[in-house]
């Protein structure tokens, strides 16, 4: 008899996994310390008027499944209907089978919307109308999605000109789940791009109160948003950086590159490093000083198909797997700031699992016993957040570094239908460690390891962030 698809016991291929899942993981709430979501959707509840708004809108991983299938991009980013958009995309998702978003379109639309019929060209329409007519109601809005997956806490990402008033307006409306800001910096990182860093700075500048007419004054301006961050709840930084910029560099250096990017000029191969590492290195200087954690996320390759990016912009479906040397430069800044006292509580994500070994065995050299898992290993992420790359991105950490410290999994979504994805980490966690049980690898010893399971899950995010002290 063929086994029922998705099913309770789906990823869990033994009793040890089916026991730790059901009885230990999946009671646990959600600790979402990293996601897209708009922190304008939660202020104003908002209520997504059909499927398509809501699911397709800024999905990028099922913008490029439609482009390898053949949908033109009129039904992807064009102004085609919601419901034809809708109709493309469940003409393709039969042909993702074995793709991740085979499982997470299936998994979202039992867990949201009740929907046990696959998607296709047959089911299409129904399905559409089901989900559209359940989404008006007030128990499918924003806030109430949110509830439903019972998160207590999420992060949104946001950049240092944010005023964070939508923050906090959403605190001093007495939601329930902690809604903080997490401080993303990557606009402080682009002096290859004048055109976009001068506007960015000058806008900093107002919202400072500081002229950055130096390097040492743009230092202070960067102080005082990352101050106000904090005065608002926020305690994350965020880095989407190719590699860790670690290059040495003198005051002189620094402020010369300044002028030339203030003049409007770009710069280039050693000055721009040199201006990154700088940079990089105030940042994180002051993550320290407030006691905050920071997050890099290291290897995207952005912006590939430059024609493609001129038409729709950023993120949009056209950044893939970089592999950027990882090693060398991330020890180089970790060495910088634990010599200098300035090492924060530190999270890793690399996109290329060719570092999945490497980086917990360089952070493991910077563990100083002041805090549990203070140097983290982060959840497999992006084009790896698979099962196969969940389960690697565990098999390493458990070989070279502490899995029972490990904060767990992250959404990294702009989709209030994404929660499914913890579901889907705690599945195949439960299964690694199912399966070492069944193979009398490890004791089958609930109290150990189902409190093991449950600190992965929530537990430890919530100690580490810290943001129930915000």
């Amino acid at each position: 008899m063929a086994k029922k698809f998705l099913d309770k016991d789906f990823l869990l291929e033994s009793r040890p996994a089916q026991k730790l899942y059901h009885e230990y993981a999946a009671p646990m709430p959600i600790f979402d310390y990293h996601c897209h979501i708009p922190p304008s959707d939660i202020l104003s509840d908002r209520q997504f008027s059909n499927l398509t708004k809501i699911w397709l809108g800024g999905d990028h991983y099922k913008w490029r499944a439609m482009r390898a299938c053949g949908v033109d991009e009129r039904f992807i980013t064009g102004d085609a209907p919601d419901e034809e958009k809708f109709a493309a995309w469940a003409g393709v998702v039969p042909q993702v089978a074995r793709n991740p978003l085979y499982h997470w379109t299936h998994l979202e639309l039992q867990r949201v919307f009740g929907v046990n019929e696959l998607l296709n060209p047959d089911t299409a329409g129904e399905i559409y109308s089901h989900c559209t007519a359940l989404l008006r109601k007030k128990e499918y809005s924003a806030r109430s999605l949110i509830r439903k997956f019972r998160v207590e806490a999420l992060c949104t990402t946001d950049d240092p000109s944010s005023s964070l008033e939508e923050h906090r307006q959403i605190r001093e409306s007495g939601f329930e789940t902690i809604v903080a800001p997490a401080f993303r910096p990557d606009r402080a990182l682009e002096g290859h791009l004048p055109e976009r860093f001068n506007p960015w700075l000058d806008r900093l500048e107002e919202l400072s109160e500081v002229k950055a007419d130096s390097f040492g004054r743009f230092v202070e301006c960067l102080w005082k948003r990352h101050r106000f961050f904090h005065d608002n709840g926020c305690r994350l930084s965020d880095y989407g950086i190719e590699t860790c910029y670690s290059s040495d560099w003198t005051s002189e250096e620094v402020e010369s590159s300044f002028a030339i990017l203030r003049s409007g000029r770009s710069l280039s191969g050693e000055p721009l490093l040199r201006f990154r590492s700088a940079v990089l290195y105030e940042l994180l200087s002051m993550d320290a000083s407030q006691g905050w954690t920071q997050q890099l996320h290291l290897g995207a390759l952005r912006n590939t198909n430059s024609r493609m990016h001129a038409k729709l912009g950023p993120d949009t479906g056209y950044d893939a797997m970089g592999d950027f040397e990882q090693g060398r430069p991330l020890a180089r800044l970790l060495d910088r700031l634990e010599r200098t006292g300035k090492l924060a509580r530190t999270i890793v994500y690399s996109l290329n699992p060719r570092d999945n070994d490497m980086i917990p065995s360089i952070l493991g050299c910077f563990q100083d016993g002041s805090e549990p898992g203070k140097m983290q290993m982060g959840s497999a992420w992006w084009f790896t957040d698979t099962k196969d790359g969940m389960s690697r991105q565990i098999e390493a950490l458990s070989s070279v570094g502490v899995l029972s410290r490990f904060v767990g999994m992250l959404t990294d979504s702009r989709s209030l239908l994404s929660y499914p994805r913890h579901e889907y980490f705690r599945r195949i966690l439960c299964n690694v460690i199912g399966g070492d049980v069944e193979r009398g690898e490890i004791p089958e010893d609930y109290a150990l390891l189902g409190g093991m399971v449950r600190d992965i899950c929530f537990n430890n995010a919530k100690a580490f962030f810290k943001l129930h002290s915000a």
